[in-house]
């Protein structure tokens, strides 16, 4: 018999990145919202937007999102062995 420990099933562990490819603008920037407030009620100070490489039309759309949201300090393209292209590094504000 195998016991699960369901103490963890309504808690979503912080991480520090989120998966935006696949998904439509609307879907990515909705997510993408919902994500920041998380991490940063978590606390976290740096976080990694996958948004993959393709058009750039969703990578233009994160950007846009970013320099206008209010728990934002910075963000930056990624760099080699940062997921390039295709991820943008977030600075969130401080509590």
């Amino acid at each position: 018999m195998v016991h699960k420990n369901k103490s963890h099933a309504h808690t979503t562990p912080a991480i520090n990145e989120v998966h935006l490819r696949r998904l439509t603008t609307d879907e990515a920037l909705i997510k993408l919202d919902r994500y920041l407030n998380d991490a940063f009620m978590a606390g976290l100070y740096q976080v990694s937007i996958i948004h993959g490489k393709g058009t750039g039309t969703l990578r233009q759309a994160v950007r846009e999102q970013l320099a206008k949201h209010p728990l934002v300090k910075s963000y930056r393209p990624a760099v080699y062995g940062e997921g390039g292209a295709g991820v943008t590094i977030v600075e969130l504000a401080q509590r």
